[in-house]
């Protein structure tokens, strides 16, 4: 059986998300508040943004308008819209002003026992029908769902980055997610304007089983003096076309998440393949993490 299924028209689903009206965001970082953007605009949902950092909700607060400006500039929302989608937010400190929600997306450290943690509370705190998604790249959803009393009702929602732009959405099953869950998941998707993929619950799923060992084998490459950085990211742009190249690719997600996907695919599947370049662990332990601490493999101001 193939492993993926596309799902960006599931016409035996629509409808299902109805039963959608608010959603929880845990996480006020780029992922949880492009999630937020896009529930707000393509499913007018009304959000709730939680984050324990306030300065980092005010940041969040900062992104969505930014990014819903560059909209209305490209004439694709006006300025009405973009007034409504901001109203549809809000942005709490609070795990209990999620209490309400239908839907609760975590986006949050790619971390298993930080993620479990989270659920738990969730779990007790949000009514019985409510549905838990993980934005996670890579760790296990089956694992993350024994952590509740709900485990029928946790999923994955893998969004990419950045999400107000990037078409796909990463959908895993855990072992003990139903088919109603499901339904509900991948009806949303398609509501947000998302193309839908399924994956099953291995170690990295689909895209990072496959993107985080191209971007590893990258960093082995400048490693061993074979090349440059810029040109090993010059060969796969020019040469096969990538919009961006590896390394700055993984300046971008930052480099402390590659390497706990890394990890996560090398405890996994315990194939030296999947081994993390000692260049990676290095640059991660000097607080290199990429753009966002405005060094990786390439400088940022």
């Amino acid at each position: 059986m193939a492993d993926s299924i596309s799902i960006a028209q599931p016409t035996h689903f629509i409808g299902k998300s109805a039963v959608i009206q608010t959603v929880g965001v845990v996480g006020a970082g780029q992922m949880g508040s492009g999630i937020a953007q896009v529930m707000a605009h393509h499913a007018s949902l009304k959000v709730v943004v939680q984050d324990v950092n306030p300065q980092g909700l005010s940041k969040a607060a900062a992104t969505v308008e930014k990014s819903l400006s560059k909209f209305v500039e490209k004439s694709q929302i006006t300025h009405e819209q973009k007034a409504h989608i901001l109203a549809r937010i809000q942005y709490e400190t609070e795990l209990e002003a999620l209490k309400d929600a239908d839907l609760v997306v975590e986006a949050i450290v790619e971390n298993e026992a930080v993620k479990k943690d989270v659920f738990q509370t969730l779990d007790a705190l949000l009514k019985p029908a409510a549905i838990l998604a993980s934005n996670t790249s890579s760790i296990s959803i089956t694992r993350l769902a024994a952590a509740t009393q709900r485990p029928g009702q946790v999923i994955g929602m893998h969004f990419m980055n950045p999400v107000p732009l990037m078409k796909l959405v990463e959908i895993i099953r855990g072992a003990q997610t139903s088919d109603a869950t499901y339904a509900v998941v991948a009806d949303l998707t398609a509501r947000l304007n998302k193309t839908g993929v399924v994956s099953r619950d291995f170690p990295g799923f689909i895209s990072n089983r496959v993107l985080m060992p191209l971007i590893n084998e990258a960093i082995f490459t400048l490693y061993e003096g074979i090349g440059s950085a810029e040109d090993i990211d010059t060969v796969l742009k020019l040469g096969m076309n990538h919009p961006m190249g590896p390394l700055t690719l993984a300046d971008f997600i930052g480099l402390d998440t590659c390497l706990a996907i890394m990890n996560v695919l090398h405890d996994g599947f315990q194939d030296p393949r999947f081994r993390p370049c000692p260049l990676l662990k290095q640059y991660v332990d000097a607080g290199y993490l990429g753009r966002k601490s405005g060094r990786g493999f390439f400088t940022y101001s």
